[in-house]
């Protein structure tokens, strides 16, 4: 009889470049017996540093499973699934290499792994070089997180240059500065938005489409029935009304490899003649409702005013 997978299975998934403070976190968590109360547990540990865990030290030892999986090969559904099914697993905690894109282990993940928390570490004293030199690797362990520690900060650094980084990438993961002495600061810097979401039209200008696409996406209870007005690049659609486009802007959250077109649903006042990569200048009101590119429900764009206009100066929006 074929063994079945738990229907669902909760996954642990701690990020970060090599020496950045995940294996002390995760060692200091498994001794920890409020986290550690027998579940059986796989530890799955996809990269080796200078530090080793000493499972002896975990609370329930006999409970957790430690598994190096270092080829990359191997980051598959089935094998991970086989791990699992082995040694009975309740649930998963990750210990994911730095150099290995997340979306990896995303396709990899057998049904019913569900990731239940993501924290990445970074080391204070080398992280404005890596995200200078390998930002890609920087902005795919941010992206996700709910929380990103920087370890080993020292008095003397910048916070406002760590914040930058990290608000350039998410608005919604919390900051921690921790420091030799193991005291810790949370990040308390506000983080202002470049245009006033209060006023009575939101004017959002060229240079700021990404972090009002970025927000309306995070936050969107905060734009319904507000009036926003920005100009943007049409998409059209021919299973779409005649009244329905698309609109948005390409924006460069990264790098150039991950310039995308990223736009919401948008009602015109009435049928116009419009085409694939005009340019249009949009007075609308945000609503939440249904609407076929979203396949469900989603922020639609409620034209009052919608001028054809040319192409602006800046036509990539990035968050720089």
């Amino acid at each position: 009889m074929k063994q079945k997978l738990p229907p669902e299975t909760p996954v642990y998934l701690f990020l970060g470049f090599l020496e950045s403070g995940k294996t002390k976190f995760i060692q200091e968590t498994f001794e920890d017996p409020r986290f550690s109360t027998g579940e059986k547990t796989l530890l799955l540990v996809t990269e080796e540093g200078e530090e080793e865990y000493e499972t002896i030290r975990f609370a329930n030892a006999e409970s957790v499973e430690l598994v190096v999986l270092d080829d990359k090969a191997k980051l598959n559904e089935e094998y991970l699934a086989q791990l699992q099914m082995e040694h009975g697993a309740e649930r998963v905690v990750v210990e994911y290499n730095g150099t290995w894109l997340l979306e990896d282990f995303f396709n990899a993940m057998p049904e019913g792994w569900m990731i239940n928390q993501i924290m990445t570490f970074f080391d204070s004293n080398t992280f404005l070089n890596f995200n200078a030199n390998m930002r890609q690797f920087t902005f795919d362990k941010i992206q996700n997180t709910q929380l990103v520690v920087f370890n080993r900060f020292q008095g003397d650094m910048d916070k406002m240059a760590f914040h930058k980084i990290v608000r350039g990438i998410s608005r919604r993961c919390d900051i921690v500065y921790e420091h030799a002495d193991g005291k810790a600061d949370f990040d308390d810097i506000e983080d202002p938005l470049p245009f006033d979401i209060n006023a009575p039209v939101i004017e959002i200008e060229d240079r700021d489409f990404a972090f009002f696409y970025r927000d309306l996406t995070e936050n969107l209870e905060a734009y319904i029935g507000k009036t926003v007005k920005f100009k943007g690049l049409v998409a059209r659609d021919g299973r779409l009304a005649p009244t329905d486009i698309v609109i948005g802007r390409h924006v460069m959250t990264c790098c150039a490899d991950d310039i995308q077109y990223c736009g919401v649903a948008c009602v015109l006042p009435e049928a116009m003649d419009l085409q694939t990569r005009d340019w249009i200048n949009v007075t609308a009101k945000v609503q939440f409702q249904k609407h076929r590119i979203y396949k469900g429900k989603g922020p639609v764009l409620v034209a009052e005013r919608v001028i054809i206009c040319e192409q602006p100066e800046e036509q990539l929006a990035t968050f720089y």
